[in-house]
């Protein structure tokens, strides 16, 4: 899936932010998955991006 080019990216591309509704829209897009997926993850492995794509690709 493409990344929609409106998007804006996240003020801190290398974490993810779950309290900003725009940031979590960015990540799931990005990262191909749900809110609900992205959000566990991030309760699994914290908010470092890099971590957080690990986790989902496992």
């Amino acid at each position: 899936m493409a990344v929609n080019p409106k998007l804006r990216p996240p003020a801190d591309p290398s974490r993810i932010n779950v309290q900003s509704s725009l940031d979590v829209n960015y990540w799931c897009q990005t990262l191909n998955c749900t809110e609900t997926r992205l959000r566990n993850a991030v309760l699994a492995v914290g908010t470092l991006a890099t971590d957080v794509q690990a986790y989902l690709t496992r």
